[in-house]
């Protein structure tokens, strides 16, 4: 069993300007990710990389069909909050990146496979709104209207790039959780890397990795302990008294960390 699907949630906690409140799903196991690459030299001694870039029809199907279920649940969470008035908050909307344009056959097979779930239960998803983008216009939408989009599905290599990118819309990749999920399980984990050139200075931005919990609680269908997480970390955010450099602040992880269990 593999971790197919990694589920990369950016959030605003500010309604001013263009609110950011959309989930970004990447296909997490093909791609140029498969790394498999080779060197080779040609007969004038030049030298000549190549890489493969794998897409499979499963691994496409896998990646659509969470995330529509996510379209749907987004909604379904959205419902509740407002008592089920659909004027005050957005609808749900899928979003498939690729650059089939030029990669006819890999991006092609993927944006085909995505449609097919959508097309082989229309009864279900008849709410959801199905759109595609191409890749390097995705990245100017997203930046220029992010409130414009839901949850938005790609390839190993475009979710990775757009989920980091989206993360500068909300201030740092230090609040930006993910969970990596496959078919009965599933592990949290924050967008950031590791960070050796502040090991053991106290800096280190902890609300990725707290969302990040609260975030696996959800797939864990444990809802009403991921909300006293997720409004927790809101609550710091909203106040912004409490924050690590990396937002402009001057406290420690510590800090931050007490300062959210406070608020839980």
């Amino acid at each position: 069993m593999s971790l197919y699907a990694n589920v990369r949630p950016v959030k605003s906690v500010s309604a001013d300007g263009n609110p950011v409140d959309l989930v970004i799903v990447r296909e997490n196991t093909e791609d140029l990710y498969v790394k498999e690459e080779t060197t080779r030299t040609l007969s004038d001694g030049t030298k000549v990389a190549e890489a493969i870039k794998r897409i499979s029809e499963t691994a496409s199907k896998n990646i659509g069909k969470i995330a529509l279920e996510l379209a749907l649940s987004r909604q379904a969470l959205r419902d509740a909050a407002t008592g089920g008035n659909k004027s005050h908050h957005k609808s749900p909307k899928l979003t498939v990146t690729h650059k089939s344009n030029v990669l006819s056959q890999t991006d092609g097979l993927f944006r085909e496979s995505v449609r097919a779930v959508y097309d082989a239960d229309k009864a279900r998803y008849t709410g959801v709104t199905y759109e595609e983008q191409i890749v390097d216009s995705m990245v100017y939408k997203l930046f220029l209207t992010p409130s414009a989009y839901d949850v938005i599905v790609a390839p190993n290599l475009y979710g990775d790039i757009l989920s980091d990118g989206a993360a500068a819309l909300v201030g740092s990749l230090g609040v930006v959780p993910s969970a990596n999920v496959g078919d009965g399980f599933v592990i949290g984990e924050p967008c950031h890397g590791s960070a050796p050139d502040i090991e053991g200075r106290g800096i280190a931005n902890p609300i990725a990795t707290i969302r990040s919990v609260g975030v696996m609680l959800e797939f864990m269908g444990k809802a009403e302990a991921a909300g006293v997480v997720h409004r927790a970390v809101d609550a710091n955010l909203a106040e912004g008294k409490v924050k690590t450099p990396d937002l402009g602040g001057s406290n420690t992880t510590e800090e931050v960390v007490q300062d959210i269990l406070k608020r839980m």
